[in-house]
């Protein structure tokens, strides 16, 4: 099945997907809920982010290709950083270019993780019990700021610089999923995430062993190699089997 945010008729709720068609949600997928009429159509509705993290965690060079892209050692244990919730934006929402301060902003799509129970010190073997489903995403960098900073914050960190969306599927296996990456229509990134250096039960548990997981949050689980610029104008599509396609478009600020 599949759980969509959207902002309707002055309100906020949650939609089904399933084999028998869409319906409206009483409660959302963190708690209880309970399937409340059929939903007759979608246009008009806004997509919103999925969730609504406490706090975004994201790995860096968890593929090979990447590292060998950008010139790194395989790491030995998954490298985190955070982004802020406030970077955090749905499907068909716009990427604000912080032209003021940067000159080259790059996209990375990603597969992304959403957390559905408090985890604190799991295991691998118990990650899943503690994952609600799947999403993608785009990781969205300054990448000139990143270089100069020597270190990923601000780079990171700008609003809408993480979009989510968009649905949360939780039927996917997450260890050989096919992401592709567009740009206006142009393939930049294709792979699979059995290429990954560690799996998603890797870098859940490593995560809950630094910090408590909360109902929501998310985990970046790294971008392959073909990472490249945005433009103002730009229109990025990060696409993941059995997930959808999460699009938004470049603005600037």
């Amino acid at each position: 099945m599949e759980f969509m945010k959207v902002y309707t008729a002055g309100e906020t709720r949650w939609v089904l997907s399933e084999a028998a068609g869409l319906c409206w949600l009483d409660g959302d997928p963190f708690g209880q809920w309970a399937r409340a009429g059929e939903v007759s159509r979608l246009a008009g509705i806004r997509f919103l982010p999925p969730c609504a993290p406490t706090k975004v965690v994201a790995v860096g060079i968890n593929y090979r290709s990447h590292a060998e892209e950008v010139g790194s050692q395989l790491p030995a244990e998954p490298i985190l950083f955070l982004k802020p919730t406030s970077s955090v934006v749905g499907h068909r929402e716009s990427i604000i270019y912080p032209s003021h301060v940067s000159r080259r902003v790059d996209y990375e799509g990603e597969l992304a993780l959403v957390i559905g129970s408090r985890a604190r010190c799991i295991s691998p073997e118990e990650v899943p019990d503690y994952v609600l489903g799947y999403t993608c995403a785009n990781d969205v960098t300054a990448r000139d700021l990143q270089r100069r900073d020597k270190q990923w914050t601000r780079a990171k960190a700008f609003d809408t610089f993480c979009p989510l969306g968009p649905v949360i599927s939780t039927d996917v296996d997450p260890t050989c999923l096919s992401i592709r990456t567009r740009v206006n229509g142009e393939l930049r990134q294709r792979a699979s995430t059995s290429e990954m250096i560690f799996p998603v039960e890797v870098l859940v548990s490593f995560v809950s062993q630094v910090m408590t997981l909360e109902p929501g949050d998310v985990v970046l689980t790294g971008t392959p190699s073909g990472v490249g610029e945005l433009h103002p104008g730009d229109t990025v599509e990060v696409e993941i089997d059995g997930i959808g396609t999460l699009t938004n478009v470049v603005v600037e600020a």
